[in-house]
């Protein structure tokens, strides 16, 4: 069942979405080489706490973290640890916060240090990807006009779309109807309404788009070693289209 938010509670959902933002910002300027993801998911932690929420994804299934820190061929649910960034790589973190109740979720993959132009272009197509789809999240648009327009745009620029993990409606609870896949045909699945809360999240692979999780139950990895990036926002469809909620 989708549940429709009220004003009241898309302001809730703002304010979460805020602390999501500030904790983004702060992230992106500690990405660096030589940088251990346990340290990053510690600052993530102690800057949420501070601004009176909850980490959304610690404790969360018995996730173990505050953030999901993915390297490279990792797609989603990386493990913060000892390894430490090196120059090149590309870093997903993906986290959210709880505050007054509700929910707010986003992602972005971070350059280390000077990447290839293969993976700055992995990157951005992403980016742009994730930009195509709130474009698409109107009142009167169809659920799958957002997958869509994430799915061509990926395609056209040679990468492929993750199938097996999706984005999600959000608000009292992180995960809440519908699902939102990053593929699939126009004009199909629920129409979209003003309250409508989703997370939008294309995960989107240099190589083919199948996956495989490790042994550690959690970490998701492409099966071809390739890159992959992931952005995410947390929006509100209102009367006058889509709304961030997880910007400064």
């Amino acid at each position: 069942m989708i549940i429709l938010k009220s004003e009241r509670e898309i302001q809730y959902m703002r304010e979460a979405g805020r602390v999501v933002a500030r904790t983004r910002a702060e992230l992106e300027k500690a990405v660096a080489p030589g940088v251990r993801t346990r340290d990053l998911d510690q600052m993530a932690e102690e800057f949420i706490r501070k601004q009176g929420a909850t980490p959304a994804f610690l404790g969360y299934n018995d996730f173990p973290a505050t953030l999901c820190t993915s390297i490279n061929g990792q797609v989603v649910h990386g493990i913060p640890g000892p390894r430490r960034l090196q120059e090149g790589d590309i870093l997903s973190i993906d986290f959210g916060a709880i505050l007054n109740g509700y929910y707010s979720d986003a992602a972005a993959t971070f350059p280390v240090g000077k990447v290839t132009e293969e993976a700055a272009r992995l990157m951005r197509v992403t980016r742009e990807s994730l930009e195509r789809a709130i474009q698409a999240a109107y009142p009167g648009n169809h659920l799958s006009d957002i997958s869509f327009n994430i799915q061509s745009w990926v395609e056209e620029h040679g990468f492929s779309v993750v199938r097996d993990y999706v984005g999600h409606g959000i608000g009292r609870k992180l995960h809440e109807d519908p699902q939102v896949p990053n593929f699939g045909p126009p004009g199909m699945g629920p129409v979209l309404r003003p309250g409508m809360t989703l997370a939008i999240e294309p995960m989107v692979n240099q190589g083919g788009y199948q996956v495989h999780t490790e042994k550690d139950n959690w970490t998701v990895v492409t099966d071809d070693g390739s890159l992959s990036a992931h952005f995410e926002e947390t929006l509100a469809i209102v009367e006058d289209g889509p709304e961030i909620l997880t910007k400064l």
